[in-house]
């Protein structure tokens, strides 16, 4: 082997191993009748469906609007284009507990957007709601972005030829556009959803209760330490492996396919 590949190789390793022995540090000192007792308890579960879910109304509501945008941003040339472009990657940069004020000082119940909603019985503060507002928040990034170099990644001809075929604009993007795009869109929509689990800022200051899981680690730690806390994160990072292994199994296959 080269000095080139193993300089590369010892890099990459480098990096590597500083994601792994953290993680793997956690997971192997865990007492195993301890997990079990975590799997079982029932405030444990509910915080972490109530996470998982949250992400996915996240991701679904922001792939809604956030498709489209995506391909305004990759089809058409405006003024303030790249302004747009990068409000959309502000949440990513910015404090996600200042996410979580920003969000508050307009979603409240005494703010403008919280009264109209409050008005037909949508809350933000402290519900389900709230809490995928904050993921959204501060997730939709990783699925704009993604979805924008999807489509960009579609000769625009294709759907030149589609439109003198006789296909519609509407027809030409559900048949042409979106199908050739669809590997990125759906690598930025599980980005997403991750990165909308982990989120704790934000979610935080807009909804501590009902307590997502990263709230629910966060409190035990605080009110009784290293030792109730580890559980709760193993059980949540060996479900997020798990859940990541088959999705990405899956992309594989349909890839190969």
């Amino acid at each position: 082997m080269s000095n080139f590949k193993v300089v590369i190789w010892g890099l990459g390793t480098i990096l590597v191993l500083i994601v792994v022995i953290p993680l793997l540090r956690m997971i192997l000192a865990a007492d195993p009748a301890v997990l079990r007792a975590t799997v079982t308890d029932a405030e444990v579960v509910r915080s972490i469906l109530l996470t998982l879910r949250c992400a996915l109304w996240a991701t679904i509501v922001c792939a809604l609007f956030g498709i489209p945008l995506a391909y305004i941003l990759a089809r058409w040339h405006f003024p303030g284009r790249s302004l747009v472009q990068g409000i959309i990657d502000l949440p990513v940069m910015i404090p996600h507990t200042a996410a979580g004020i920003a969000l508050l000082m307009v979603y409240g119940r005494k703010f403008f957007l919280g009264k109209a909603f409050s008005s037909i019985g949508v809350s933000f503060v402290g519900t389900e709601a709230g809490i995928s507002l904050a993921m959204a928040f501060v997730s939709l990034p990783f699925l704009v972005n993604a979805a924008r170099d999807g489509f960009l990644s579609v000769n625009p001809r294709l759907e030149r030829v589609a439109r003198t075929l006789g296909a519609s604009p509407w027809k030409a993007f559900f048949k042409v556009s979106l199908p050739l795009s669809w590997r990125p869109i759906l690598s930025g929509g599980i980005m997403m959803w991750a990165r909308g689990i982990s989120e704790f800022g934000a979610v935080i200051v807009l909804a501590y209760h009902p307590m997502t899981a990263p709230v629910l680690i966060w409190e035990r730690f605080e009110s009784f330490g290293l030792r109730y806390a580890r559980p709760v994160a193993v059980v949540l990072i060996l479900l997020c492996l798990l859940i990541f292994a088959v999705l990405r199994s899956i992309a594989a296959k349909r890839k190969e396919v």
